[in-house]
């Protein structure tokens, strides 16, 4: 493969952690570091079995009723959307970086659909967290490192509807616009360091260590 390629992913859902809770929805839009847009992917999912909302989501999900049409219509069982995604994943030209804004609600899901219905992930164990990125260029206290704090030039005029391909469009923009200016900002340490075996990353069907 040729270089990272960074896939901004959205998860939409209906409670607080998988299993218990469904994912309902989930996008990626595949950027390359210039911000060219390569490839998506997006699945409304049936629910899981024995899965009940979060009483939190359910009442949040009322005051979006756009947002739960769009996450309702076309379902796909999870085994099929699943093994499908990560095939998309596994073909694109490039190593793929799980990249999402916070990492860590987005990929706990996505993570644990992958390994239960897919057995592997094939971004390894990791995930590139905007929030943490954010926090190491601005200086500001990490809790405050929210989108209305952030500078404005980086931000794309693209919507955020809460339909999780338009969110996953809007965060990779900015994730290439906040890349951007690091690269800019001094050397590239990253390409001086030893790669491993050249692969980058290593399969999360092997346990982590």
């Amino acid at each position: 493969m040729s270089g990272e390629i960074y896939v901004s992913t959205d998860v939409e859902a209906d409670g607080p952690i998988p299993g218990p809770h469904s994912m309902l929805s989930f996008a990626s839009a595949a950027f390359t570091e210039d911000k060219r847009l390569i490839s998506t992917f997006s699945a409304n999912l049936e629910l899981l079995d024995g899965a009940a909302p979060h009483p939190v989501q359910e009442a949040w999900w009322k005051t979006q009723p756009e947002a739960w049409a769009a996450c309702r219509k076309d379902l796909r069982q999870p085994a099929e959307a699943l093994v499908a995604y990560v095939e998309w994943v596994e073909a694109l030209p490039g190593k793929p970086v799980f990249v999402a804004m916070p990492a860590g609600f987005d990929f706990t899901f996505m993570f644990w659909y992958m390994m239960r219905f897919a057995g592997r992930c094939p971004f390894s164990w990791s995930a590139l967290d905007i929030k943490t990125l954010a926090f190491a260029m601005t200086g500001l206290p990490y809790r405050k490192c929210i989108k209305p704090r952030l500078p404005k030039h980086w931000f794309d005029d693209l919507p955020h509807t809460h339909v999780a391909l338009d969110d996953a469009i809007e965060q990779g923009a900015l994730f290439c616009n906040m890349l951007a200016e690091l690269r800019a900002s001094g050397p590239n340490a990253a390409q001086t360091a030893a790669d491993g075996d050249g692969s980058g990353q290593n399969a999360a069907d092997q346990p982590a260590n």
